[in-house]
Formats: structure tokens, C-alpha cells, sequence
């Protein structure tokens, strides 16, 4: 056999032994070893979810933080201002961090939803904002909406380190 050949059929059997490792990946359920770590965060002194969904998903590193409106943890809507809302969401966010492992330290990003979008409005959010956070700057983005669940104000869901 020429020395082409051989490399030929070294390089052919090495292909078809990764395409099978491929296939086998793909085609095989997952096992506890490649399936992701989720668990469910449930903070009692946070807002509770309001529908099908969790506050928060943990998952291997990471917390995920469901969208947060200004509601107390025994379940009352705060219907005031956009300061006493945006408390309100800030106190859910802290507690939901807390509970998980995590803390405000720790945003890695951070969506926020504003309703009736105005000057006033949004330095009201951010001055309080900036306090829950402090030096630490996680990435953001500050969405302007007409109108939020149940006339709310603001709403915040974040992505956190543990």
C-alpha cells in the first residue's frame, strides 16, 4: 500500500468514527451528565408569580429572574407612584437574589420595562436603580412600553451569577 493510500484511509476511518461519535450525540437522550441542573427559586418575601411560571430558574452557574411588577409578597398591587413601584421591584429582585445565592453584585443583565415613558419617570427609576446596584454595572436595557400588566408602572427581569 502507497504511503497516500494509507493517509487516505487513516483520514477516512478517523471521519467516519467522528461522524458516528456526532450522530450518537445527537441521537442519544440525554443523561443526567449532559442534561441541565434546573431548579426553581421561590422566594416567600418577594412577589409571588402570578401565573405558570416560576420567580426564578437556576440553572448551573446562573439564575434566571422571571419579570418582576410591583406586587408585596402577601400578593397586594401597587397601584402608587413610580418610586413606590419601583421599591417594590427592587425589594422582589433583592429577595429573589438572596434566596437564590446570588446578589445584586452579582447582575450579569438586567431588561426593564417602562410604562408611560417620560423624563420624570425615567430618572425616578434610575436614581433608585442605581442605589440597589452601587458601583457594580451590569449590562441593561431600558425598554419604553405603552402600557404594562394591570397599568403597572415598571417591570424588571434580570440574569444573575450564583
Amino acid at each position: 500500500m502507497s504511503s497516500t493510500l494509507a493517509h487516505t484511509a487513516i483520514i477516512g476511518a478517523a471521519a467516519g468514527a467522528a461522524a458516528a461519535l456526532l450522530v450518537n450525540a445527537l441521537t442519544k437522550p440525554p443523561t443526567k451528565r449532559n442534561r441541565p441542573s434546573l431548579e426553581p427559586v421561590k422566594a416567600t418575601k418577594a412577589g409571588p408569580a402570578g401565573g405558570h411560571y416560576s420567580q426564578a430558574m437556576k440553572n448551573g452557574g446562573e439564575v434566571f429572574i422571571s419579570g418582576l411588577l410591583p406586587v408585596a409578597p402577601d400578593g397586594t398591587k401597587n397601584m402608587g407612584p413610580i418610586e413606590d413601584q419601583v421599591k417594590v421591584v427592587l425589594n422582589n429582585l433583592g429577595a429573589i437574589l438572596k434566596e437564590s445565592g446570588s446578589s445584586p453584585e452579582k447582575l450579569i443583565s438586567v431588561r426593564v420595562y417602562l410604562a408611560n415613558f417620560s423624563h420624570e419617570n425615567w430618572a425616578a427609576f434610575n436614581k433608585l436603580y442605581n442605589e440597589f446596584v452601587g458601583e457594580h454595572k451590569p449590562a441593561r436595557a431600558v425598554v419604553p412600553v405603552p402600557e404594562l400588566h394591570h397599568g403597572f408602572l415598571v417591570e424588571v427581569e434580570a440574569i444573575a451569577a450564583l
